[in-house]
C-alpha cells in the first residue's frame, strides 16, 4: 500500500484537502495527515513516500488522486525541500511541521523532541535562564523584549505560586505562524512551556488561544492530554478567547483568563511580579516559548549565531496580501524587506507594481519599495518608525488607496479599543473624522460651538488640509505617548508612514507632505 501525506492544516483543508485525502484512501492509499508545509500555492499538497524520499505533488484536486498514486501527474513538484522557498528557509521552530504527525509522540521524539526539556530538568532554573539569556531570543510577538530578562525577573520575584501564559491570541492581520505550529506540531509549544515553567518555578500554565482558531484548540488541547505524563509534574491547559483584539496585549488577556472583561491593566507593576490571579506570572507567545527547546537542545551558542545586530536566531515571516508565494518563510535575522517580498513572495499575485508592504500587523508601518533595502532587524525597523511584531507581511499594489489605510487604521483602533484610556478610545474615533476632513480638502461643516452667542469675540478656526494635517499629527502624538498600550499608541505607526510615503492619497502637495 503506498503511504501519502497530506496536510490538515486548517488553510489546507479550506483548499480541499480533506477532499484530496478521502479520494487517496479510497483508491487505496494509506493517508497520513500531516501540519502544512506553508507554502499555500501549492496547497493541498501531496506527499508520496517512494524509495527515493517524499516526492510532492501540488496543488492537487481529489479528481487526480489516481494520477498521484501512479506518479504521472503534471503537478509534480518533486522532494519538497528542494523547491527555492523552501531550500532557502532555516528552520528550526517550523522543522518538524509538515514532516511527522501532529499527535505522534512517537513521531515527536524521533525527530529530536523532548530533548530540550530533558537538558532544562538536569539543570537549576537559573542556569536554563542563563542559556535563553545567552542565546539572545526575544520576543516574537511585540517589541522584541528580551525573553531571558522577562524569566529572570519572574524566578526572581517571590511567591509560593507562579504562572507561566502563552498568548495565542494571533489577531494580527496576514499572520499564521501560531495557528500553523499549534496543529502542526503542538508538542513544540508543549515543551516550550514546560521549559518556562522549570526556568521560574511555575507548576502551570495556560495556553490563551482566540475562538476563531477551532483547529488549533482541538489539536492542542488533544496534545496535552496525551503528554500530560511527560511533562508532569507541570500542568498546561487551553483556554480560549472571545474575539477581542485588545486580548492580545499581557494584562488585558490576564483578565480575561481570570474571567473578567478584558481591559489594560497600568503598569507597574509588572506581570512578572504581580500577573495572573496576583502571581509572578511570565506572558510569551507561541513563537518565543516555541524557540526554547531548540535552545536547551542544541545549546545557546548554536541560536546565537544565527540572525543579524541585536535580533538573534530565526523569524518565522508570514507573506500575505497581494503576494504570489503566500506562506511561511522561516529565516534568519537580516533578509531584507525586498528579498522577502520581490525574491521569496515572487512579487504580486496581480502582477502589478508593489505600491506598499506594511510589516507587523495592522498597527505596523507601511513601507514603499524605496524602504526595501531594510533589514528584517528590530531595531533597523525601530529607526524607521516601524515594528516588526509578530512578522505579518502584507503586500499590496499599486491600486491600493493608502489614505483609506490610514483611515481603516484608526477605525479599527476605534472597534477594538478596550475603552480604558482617554487617547485610546476617544483618539481614535477623532482620528477617523479628521482623516476623513484631511481627504476631503479639509471642509468641515458649520461648528455649532463656534456660532453660540458666548463665542462672539473667540476668533475661528482656520479650516484645510493644513490644519487638519496639524491636527492629526498632534492627535496621533497624544496617542503614542498616552495611551496605556500599544493599540492605541502604535496605531499612529500607519497613519503617519502613509502620509509620509504617500501623501498624494490624502490630497497633500508636496509641500505638505514635508510637513506628514
Amino acid at each position: 500500500m503506498t503511504r501519502v501525506f497530506v496536510s490538515a492544516d486548517m488553510a489546507s483543508v479550506a483548499l480541499g484537502a480533506d477532499e484530496v485525502a478521502d479520494a487517496l484512501s479510497k483508491a487505496g492509499a494509506e493517508v497520513l495527515r500531516t501540519g502544512s508545509r506553508g507554502l499555500f500555492s501549492i496547497e493541498p499538497l501531496v506527499e508520496v513516500e517512494t524509495e527515493a524520499g517524499r516526492i510532492g505533488y501540488g496543488p492537487v484536486a481529489a479528481a487526480d488522486a489516481a494520477r498521484v498514486l501512479t506518479g504521472d501527474h503534471p503537478k509534480r513538484l518533486g522532494p519538497v525541500e528542494a523547491l527555492p522557498f523552501f531550500a532557502r528557509q532555516r528552520r528550526l521552530t517550523f522543522a518538524r511541521c509538515g514532516v511527522t504527525g501532529p499527535l505522534s509522540l512517537a513521531d515527536y521524539a524521533a525527530h529530536g523532541g523532548w530533548r530540550g526539556l530533558a537538558a532544562a530538568r538536569a539543570l537549576s532554573p537559573s542556569e536554563v535562564v542563563d542559556r535563553i539569556e545567552a542565546s539572545g531570543l526575544r520576543g516574537r510577538g511585540g517589541a522584541g523584549f528580551p525573553a531571558g530578562r522577562k524569566w529572570r525577573t519572574a524566578l526572581e520575584a517571590p511567591g509560593d505560586e507562579k504562572f507561566i501564559v502563552c498568548n495565542a491570541d494571533e489577531g494580527d492581520s496576514g499572520t499564521f505562524a501560531d495557528r500553523m505550529l499549534m496543529e502542526g506540531d503542538p508538542f513544540l509549544l508543549i515543551e516550550g512551556v514546560a521549559i518556562a515553567g522549570h526556568a521560574v518555578g511555575a507548576g502551570y500554565g495556560y495556553v490563551y488561544i482566540r475562538s476563531e482558531y477551532p483547529f488549533a484548540i482541538d489539536s492542542l488541547r488533544r496534545a496535552i492530554e496525551l503528554s500530560a505524563d511527560r511533562v508532569a509534574p507541570f500542568g498546561l491547559e487551553v483556554r480560549v478567547g472571545a474575539g477581542a483584539y485588545v486580548c492580545g496585549e499581557e494584562t488585558s488577556l490576564l483578565d480575561s483568563i481570570e474571567g473578567k472583561r478584558g481591559q489594560v491593566r497600568a503598569k507597574p507593576p509588572l506581570p512578572a511580579h504581580v500577573g495572573l490571579f496576583g502571581a509572578p506570572t511570565v506572558i510569551n507567545n507561541v513563537l518565543t516559548l516555541a524557540a526554547a527547546p531548540f535552545i536547551l537542545a542544541e545549546g545557546p551558542e548554536a541560536y546565537a549565531a544565527l540572525g543579524y545586530g541585536r535580533s538573534r536566531g530565526t523569524m518565522p515571516v508570514q507573506l500575505a496580501g497581494n503576494v504570489k508565494n503566500g506562506g511561511l518563510f522561516e529565516t534568519p535575522f537580516g533578509v531584507t524587506l525586498g528579498e522577502l517580498v520581490n525574491d521569496i513572495g515572487g512579487g504580486t499575485e496581480s502582477r502589478r507594481p508593489v505600491r506598499a508592504v506594511q510589516v507587523g500587523g495592522p498597527l505596523g508601518a507601511y513601507f514603499p519599495p524605496s524602504k526595501f533595502d531594510l533589514p528584517l532587524d528590530y531595531e533597523s525597523f525601530a529607526a524607521e518608525d516601524g515594528l516588526i511584531g509578530h512578522a505579518g507581511v502584507v503586500v499590496f499594489d499599486d491600486t491600493v488607496d493608502m489614505g483609506r489605510m490610514a483611515r481603516f487604521a484608526m477605525e479599527f483602533c476605534a472597534i477594538e479599543s478596550c475603552g480604558k484610556c482617554t487617547p485610546c478610545r476617544i483618539g481614535s474615533v477623532r482620528g477617523v473624522e479628521t482623516i476623513d476632513r484631511l481627504i476631503a480638502g479639509g471642509r468641515r461643516p458649520a461648528d455649532p460651538v463656534e456660532a453660540l452667542a458666548q463665542m462672539r469675540n473667540a476668533a475661528a478656526g482656520a479650516h484645510g488640509r493644513a490644519s487638519e494635517l496639524a491636527l492629526l499629527r498632534d492627535l496621533c502624538q497624544t496617542m503614542r505617548h498616552g495611551s496605556l498600550c500599544a493599540l492605541g499608541g502604535f496605531t499612529p505607526y500607519p497613519v503617519l508612514s502613509a502620509l509620509k510615503y504617500f501623501p498624494e492619497d490624502f490630497g497633500l502637495t508636496p509641500e505638505m507632505a514635508e510637513l506628514a
